[in-house]
């Protein structure tokens, strides 16, 4: 059979190959043509592989003056005048950041591309005095003020060599030199634009950086980034109806499996839901539905952010409020990482309370929450590389089965893996371990895990059972009492009309046996 798949720019990050090569392009430039009409410095943070690149160098050949490339697009009905100017597209992911020196290298390479067409000061020159130097050159060669573009400005704070108790403030205190020049220089710039995924750096030297203005939270530019449902019907009905047929669902069908997957990202509130195009994307390509976005990696600095403070995991059960000054402007060293979890985009705004200015954050998707439960088992327990045999999806089918016995001895063979030194943890660390297990089950079956008193630690929902949890450490009681605690707090109560078979399991935690010591199980009368 003839593919129906037209040619998807998966990967492709630059507008100008795009084009000329033919890719599929989900027109954006109107947004290029509103953002160009004062000559502002303008800030944007958005999650990662959400297209910030693709616009980036969408707005670089547009100030290059290269009209051929917009036929048939919004701006080139808009536009009349295409003026060339100098661009500087200065690209901040072309370095790992393991220490100052990769700052240095990066800095560095992406002046040197300047300097071969703009010139050279002298060799031993700062990088923001070569970066001003550059600026003025260029505007006095041209008699144009120019264009300056960064791409990832924060990615040297995101890597590896982040310390979250200095922030690395070596590295921040040459970036914000640097950074510092699109002020200083500013009689000699026409635009400028800066994404990233995060704020903090933009908190931290904030009176460096603060003429930018940060359309992040802007409703006008909601849709700058990422493809909505609009756009999605509009553009990608072949790759719809393709899939469709892959997956053995109708046209409708489809759309409803994308949209659970990978719509729902909000940067301000009452904005249409965004899907992440790079998920879109690859699943057109790959006609198979999969957590792509987690394929491209998590922030080092969230993951080290949750291991320093000790974060609460079980607080993303249900949806966290946030005041409207926090949500961006926080700093990343405190203990609170909700902020950090938004902006790159783990959470989103589900809803905003006008009367109090506070946001309601929630996962997104499907595809950003069980990839983040499963990220996080992988964190709380790393270098247990038994994790794939103990997947969730293999102690659903046990359930399924209705086998508790081989569902609990799966779960003691899964904590016995576990290195001693990683399980030799308090009370805490058994909840959070069971808390995002029974989660990542969620994506099989209807799974609640409740943390408020007089709740059942987990509640599993298979085809014909309903199966309730009572999780408890041998210090403070039994399997049988915890068995007793399903009676008589009644969590099958609610359930008693389902018409499903009701078992009810009790669980003891050893501390000095570093797992699961025993187990009971009952089916309800």
């Amino acid at each position: 059979m003839e593919s129906s798949i037209r040619k998807l720019p998966s990967g492709i990050q630059d507008f100008e190959d795009l084009r000329i090569r033919g890719f599929l392009y989900v027109d954006k430039t109107r947004y290029v043509y509103e953002l160009t009409r004062d000559n502002c410095p303008y800030f944007l943070v958005r999650p990662r592989r959400f297209g910030k690149s693709l616009f980036l160098t969408t707005l670089k050949q547009y100030f290059l003056g290269k009209k051929e490339l917009f036929e048939g697009l919004a701006i080139a009905e808009l536009e009349k005048e295409w003026i060339q100017y100098p661009v500087f597209h200065l690209d901040m992911s072309v370095e790992v950041y393991l220490n100052i020196d990769s700052l240095y290298s990066a800095l560095d390479f992406n002046l040197k591309l300047l300097e071969e067409k703009w010139g050279k000061g002298d060799s031993d020159e700062s990088p923001a005095i070569r970066f001003n130097g550059l600026i003025r050159r260029a505007h006095e060669q041209t008699g144009r003020r120019v264009v300056v573009l960064i791409d990832e400005y924060d990615k040297p704070l995101l890597g590896p060599a982040v310390d979250m108790k200095n922030m690395n403030n070596d590295i921040l205190a040459v970036l914000m030199g640097f950074y510092g020049v699109l002020k200083s220089a500013d009689a000699h710039l026409h635009f400028v634009f800066l994404t990233g995924i995060t704020t903090f750096a933009r908190v931290s030297g904030y009176s460096e950086m603060n003429q930018l203005i940060d359309i992040s939270m802007s409703a006008d530019y909601a849709g700058i980034c990422g493809i909505s449902e609009t756009e999605l019907v509009q553009n990608f009905e072949p790759e719809i109806n393709a899939l469709a047929i892959q997956l053995d669902k109708t046209y409708d069908q489809t759309l409803c499996e994308l949209k659970k997957r990978f719509d729902g990202y909000h940067f301000a509130e009452n904005t249409e839901g965004l899907y992440n195009p790079y998920s879109l994307l690859q699943t057109f390509f790959a006609r198979e539905l999969k957590n792509y976005w987690f394929e491209t990696g998590t922030p080092t600095i969230l993951i080290k952010m949750l291991k320093d403070i000790d974060f609460d995991v079980k607080r993303l059960e249900e949806e966290v409020e946030i005041p409207e000054y926090a949500i961006y402007h926080d700093r990343v060293n405190r203990v609170n990482p909700i902020p950090l979890m938004y902006q790159s985009g783990y959470l989103t705004i589900k809803d905003y309370d006008a009367k109090y200015d506070s946001y309601t954050l929630g996962f997104p998707n499907e595809e950003v929450k069980y990839g983040f439960w499963k990220e996080l088992i992988q964190f709380i327990m790393p270098k247990m590389n038994t994790f794939t045999e103990f997947y969730a999806g293999n102690f659903i089918k046990d359930l399924r089965k209705g086998d508790v016995e081989k569902f609990m001895t799966r779960l003691k063979a899964f904590f016995a893996g576990i290195p001693y030194k990683l399980n030799n943890k308090n009370e805490k660390h058994y909840q959070t371990v069971f808390f995002v297990l029974f989660k990542l089950m969620g994506q099989f079956v209807e799974v609640e895990v409740h943390s408020a008193i007089g709740s059942a630690d987990a509640i599993v929902h298979t085809a014909d059972a309903i199966y309730a949890f009572e999780f408890k450490l041998t210090e403070n009681a039994t399997a049988e009492e915890a068995l007793k605690q399903i009676d008589t707090k009644g969590y099958l109560t609610p359930y008693i009309a389902s018409g499903k078979k009701l078992v009810k399991v009790g669980v003891e935690f050893s501390k000095t046996q570093r797992g699961v010591k025993e187990w009971r199980m009952q089916n309800a009368e």
